[in-house]
């Protein structure tokens, strides 16, 4: 039946990710979408607070964005931090210690998503009763596949535990290395359990795989859309690699929009739009304008740019995917899961690669240059691409802060994804259930989005602080734009 009056329908907290967000999906007096918006209700502000704090602090205190993903901010802030003390080359040890710490935080944190809050959806379907879609209804139909996910990211953590010092919010990376070597009875344990991790990831591959290929239809037109794409890939040869490289950007077609431009020129090639309705920044590639150069980042977007993975399991993996397109990119957001567990994979072949690797018990942990007064460090953190620039004063205070975080890379993706799924699911419908709206939370969440790490735009939003008295009148208001 026809309404009457437009209306609006929030969807609020959106579950299931990092982070605090709504959706608001207005629909006319026909009943039909008209607009759907993700917005991010949290301010973080890091980028200004950082201002003033000495430059040996940065890589601890930015990790404090997100306690999801803090080792890639710890990672990036610590690259940024190495070209300000002069250091282009870490030593080996600090570089394949910090390497295996970034492995371990990629599988966990893929495991976490995929396992703990994908699978849910994927299991029982976008519609089953919300009190169905949860990790321990996964565990209580599939107690064996409940148990992986625990152990596989129990893993994943104690490697990081094991390179940065805690589980959470680690000091290993300081500016110019690593602070800690890997003892022999920690890489032992490690090797005891790898090869299991591997013929696990292998069947997390082949889950994701099949649940895509078996729903060709569902993820063909599920929230997807062409688009750019974005990563870094190895600069020798156009590999996948996850803690450094340059970058490269495609068309939705395969055609290369840049390549192998060092990271440090990222200013160059991206520009950051505001928007009145979002704490979220809009980044496009400068060449291409708003409309057209907006692109997306993330596990998907990186095996649609990497020219191949340096693992084998992983690269067979890869090819399996990219036959799904005939090598061109992958458009299909739904595909961000399977792209996920292959690169869980990859991250466990390289682990195991490296703990066999004696130069992990180096003692030569810390490298020296000639200092300079600005640093950017950039890596692919789980979600996407990861920016930190800095610049620092001769008292090695931090003067300048800029972060672009893999979520606001996606932003403009997830709100055209958020549309998307409105519109094909809402619209027209006399009666709309939490199923529906799950449908649109299903399409966020396979971005697998930080909204905590993304909320830094300055001065378009403003905070408003309200006073109250005790019987709840309001006494006075304060709007301020930060």
């Amino acid at each position: 039946m026809a309404m009457t009056e437009p209306r609006l329908i929030e969807i609020s907290p959106v579950t299931r990710v990092e982070g605090h967000g709504k959706v608001t999906i207005h629909l006319n007096a026909e009943n039909e979408v008209d607009e759907a918006r993700l917005h991010i209700v949290e301010f973080r502000g890091f980028e200004r607070f950082i201002r003033g704090r000495l430059m040996w602090e940065v890589p601890v205190i930015v990790q404090r964005l997100c306690g999801i993903c803090p080792v890639s901010h710890h990672l990036a802030a610590a690259k940024a931090m190495d070209m300000i003390a002069g250091v282009d080359q870490l030593t080996p040890t600090a570089e394949k210690m910090r390497r295996l710490m970034h492995y371990g935080q990629v599988m966990q944190s893929h495991v976490l998503h995929f396992f703990h809050l994908a699978a849910p959806d994927l299991l029982f379907g976008f519609g089953a009763p919300a009190e169905k879609r949860n990790i321990f209804e996964v565990i209580k139909e599939n107690p064996e596949l409940g148990k992986r996910a625990v152990l596989m990211r129990k893993y994943g953590q104690e490697i990081i535990e094991a390179t940065a010092g805690k589980k959470v919010h680690g000091t290993g990376a300081i500016p110019g290395g690593i602070n800690r070597n890997l003892p022999i009875e920690r890489r032992d344990h490690f090797l005891a359990s790898v090869d299991q991790m591997i013929e696990w990831s292998l069947d997390a591959v082949k889950l994701a795989r099949n649940y895509t290929l078996e729903h060709e239809d569902l993820v063909a037109e599920f929230g997807s859309f062409p688009s750019n794409y974005m990563s870094l890939v190895r600069e020798s040869d156009g590999a996948l690699d996850l803690y450094h490289g340059n970058l490269r950007a495609l068309s939705s077609t395969g055609d290369m929009i840049f390549d192998q431009v060092p990271y440090t020129k990222y200013h160059e090639l991206i520009v950051e739009d505001v928007r009145s309705w979002s704490y979220m920044k809009f980044p496009f590639i400068k060449t291409l304008g708003p409309d057209a150069g907006w692109y997306r980042v993330g596990p998907l977007a990186r095996m649609n740019t990497a020219a191949f993975i340096d693992t084998p399991l992983a690269d067979a993996a890869l090819k399996d995917l990219k036959a799904v397109t005939c090598g061109t990119p992958n458009n299909s957001t739904l595909a961000n899961h399977w792209a996920r567990m292959i690169e869980v994979l990859h991250c466990v072949e390289k682990i195991r690669e490296l703990l066999n690797d004696p130069d992990l018990q180096g003692t030569d942990l810390i490298a020296k240059g000639d200092r300079r007064e600005e640093g950017i460090g950039v890596i692919e953190a789980p979600r996407g691409n990861l920016i930190h620039h800095y610049k620092v004063d001769e008292h090695d205070q931090v003067t300048y802060c800029n972060l672009i975080v893999s979520t606001t890379h996606n932003n403009e993706g997830m709100n055209r994804a958020v549309k998307d799924v409105a519109v094909k699911h809402l619209s027209g419908k006399e009666q709309i259930t939490e199923g529906m709206l799950n449908h649109v939370e299903v399409a966020i969440r396979a971005y697998d989005p930080c909204l905590s790490c993304a909320t830094h735009a300055l001065g378009q939003m403003p905070l408003q602080v309200e006073l109250f008295n005790a019987d709840g009148a309001l006494v006075d208001s304060l709007t301020q734009c930060v």
